[in-house]
C-alpha cells in the first residue's frame, strides 16, 4: 500500500470521527496562557464552538487516532471486517496536527477517540502519549477529550484523566443484551466497571490532604458516554431508563444519542434504515426534561403507549397534552414544580417569573419581555389581561403545534 501524506490521514481519520457524538467541551476547568507561559487557552465554559454542514458539533480537531480495530462490532463503520479505506496517526502526527491547527486559529482543543490496534493497552497508552506530549512538551492548555478504552489498565485510564479535561466511555447500546448481541467483544460489566474507577478517582481529587493541598484535580470537565440508538429494538422509554441510572450511578456529565446510520456490507441482523433524526431530538429533549425540570421518567414515557417519544411535538407539549386538567395556571400563584412543565417556559423564564411575582403580579406583557415562548405557553397559562378560554380544551389544540401533513413520495 502507498504511504499515505498527513492531508490524506486527516481527511480518512477527520471522516470517521463524525459518529462520535460525545464532543461538547462546556465545563472544563480554567487556564490560559495570557501569562506569556504555555501556549492554549480554555476558559471556565469550553471552548468557541463550530458546526459542520450537517449540524454535528466540530468545535474541536476531532479525529479518530486510527481506524483500524480487531474488535467486529456489527454497527461500526470501522469494524475488523470493513471494507474501508483504514489510516493510523502516529502519536507525532497528532501532536503536530493539534498544534498547527490550534496556531492557525481552527480550533481550541482535541477531541481524541481510536480503533483498537494491537490491544486495548497499547491503543489506549499512545492515546495517553499524545495527551501527555501536549501538555508536558507543548505546554499546552487548551481543551482535551479523550475516547477511553474501557478494556485498558486502570493507571492508563488514571493518568489520562490528570492530562485530558474530559473522558468518555461508551456503553455502546441501551441494554447489556444488545451489546452481547451486536458487539461480543465488549463486556458491559467491564465497561460499567471503568466508569465508577473514573467517578471514584474524581471524587477523590476534590479531598484536601491534611496539610491543606488539593490534589491534582481528575478530569475537571467530567465524563460522558454515548449510546447508539435504533440499531436494536429498545424503545425509548428503555433507553431514557438506561441514561437515568447512568447520571446518578456515575455522575456523568451528559449522556449523547446516536441515531444509528445503515453501513455498507453490514450484518444482517441490523436494520436496513436509519431512524429518524427526529428520534434523536426528542431524546436530547427528554434528557433535558428528566435532568433540569423534575420530569420524571414514567412522566415522559407514559404519554405513548409504546414507551416511544411523540416525534411531531416536543415531549413537554406532548406530557401538557395528555393532561390538559391541569392546566390552565395562574402564574402568579403556580408552584415551581408546575411551572416547570409549562411549554414555552425555560428554567430562566420560571425563575424570573418567582422572583419578579413577590412584588407585583404579573400580566402576559411581562411574560413576553421574560423570554416566554406566549405561542406555545397561550393555552396552559392565565395572567393578568389573558386567559385562554376555551383553547385548553379544544379539540384542535394538538394540530396548532404538530407539523401539516406531507404527501409521501412513491420513490
Amino acid at each position: 500500500m502507498a504511504k499515505q501524506t498527513l492531508d490524506q490521514k486527516l481527511a480518512i481519520l477527520s471522516d470517521a470521527a463524525k459518529y462520535d457524538a460525545s464532543c461538547a467541551s462546556s465545563g472544563s476547568t480554567k487556564r490560559d496562557s495570557r501569562d506569556g507561559k504555555g501556549l492554549g487557552s480554555n476558559t471556565g465554559s469550553g471552548i468557541c464552538h463550530a458546526y459542520a454542514p450537517d449540524g454535528r458539533c466540530i468545535s474541536l480537531l476531532k479525529i479518530l487516532m486510527t481506524n483500524f480495530c480487531i474488535y467486529d462490532c456489527s454497527y461500526c463503520i470501522n469494524r475488523v471486517s470493513s471494507n474501508v479505506a483504514r489510516a493510523r496517526f502516529s502519536v507525532d502526527e497528532v501532536v503536530k496536527l493539534t498544534i498547527e491547527f490550534y496556531r492557525r486559529n481552527y480550533i481550541e482543543g482535541l477531541f481524541l477517540s481510536s480503533g483498537v490496534i494491537r490491544s486495548p493497552d497499547a491503543t489506549m497508552s499512545d492515546m495517553v502519549q499524545i495527551a501527555r506530549k501536549l501538555r508536558h512538551e507543548e505546554n499546552f492548555r487548551g481543551y482535551i477529550h479523550l475516547k477511553t478504552i474501557p478494556d485498558a489498565a486502570p493507571e492508563l485510564i488514571a493518568e489520562a484523566g490528570l492530562l485530558a479535561d474530559r473522558l468518555s466511555i461508551n456503553v455502546e447500546l441501551p441494554t447489556d443484551d444488545a451489546v452481547r448481541q451486536y458487539a461480543p467483544e465488549k463486556k458491559p460489566d467491564q465497561i460499567r466497571k471503568a466508569m465508577a474507577d473514573v467517578r471514584l478517582r474524581k471524587d477523590a481529587g476534590k479531598d484536601r490532604s491534611f496539610t491543606g493541598k488539593r490534589p491534582p484535580r481528575f478530569a475537571p470537565a467530567g465524563q460522558s458516554t454515548q449510546m447508539i440508538i435504533g440499531a436494536d429494538g429498545s424503545n425509548d422509554a428503555t433507553v431514557l431508563g438506561q441514561s437515568t441510572r447512568l447520571y446518578s450511578s456515575y455522575k456523568l456529565k451528559r449522556v449523547y444519542y446516536s441515531a444509528f446510520s445503515p453501513i455498507p456490507d453490514s450484518s444482517s441482523k441490523l436494520p436496513l434504515i436509519r431512524p429518524p433524526l427526529q428520534r434523536e431530538h426528542r431524546l436530547y429533549q427528554a434528557d433535558w426534561l428528566l435532568r433540569f425540570y423534575d420530569f420524571q421518567l414514567d412522566e415522559i414515557t407514559s404519554v405513548t403507549q409504546d414507551g416511544n417519544l411523540d416525534l411531531e411535538v416536543d415531549p413537554k407539549l406532548a406530557w401538557a397534552l395528555v393532561h390538559r386538567a391541569v392546566f390552565p395556571l395562574d402564574v402568579n400563584r403556580a408552584s415551581r414544580e408546575m411551572l416547570l412543565r409549562v411549554p414555552g417556559f425555560g428554567v430562566k423564564t420560571v425563575e424570573r417569573i418567582l422572583a419578579t411575582r413577590r412584588h407585583r403580579s404579573l400580566r402576559y406583557e411581562d411574560l413576553l419581555r421574560m423570554g416566554a415562548l406566549m405561542k406555545k405557553a397561550q393555552p396552559f397559562i392565565e395572567a393578568g389581561g389573558w386567559s385562554p378560554g376555551n383553547l385548553t380544551d379544544s379539540a384542535n389544540l394538538r394540530a396548532r403545534f404538530a407539523p401539516p401533513p406531507v404527501q409521501l413520495d412513491l420513490f
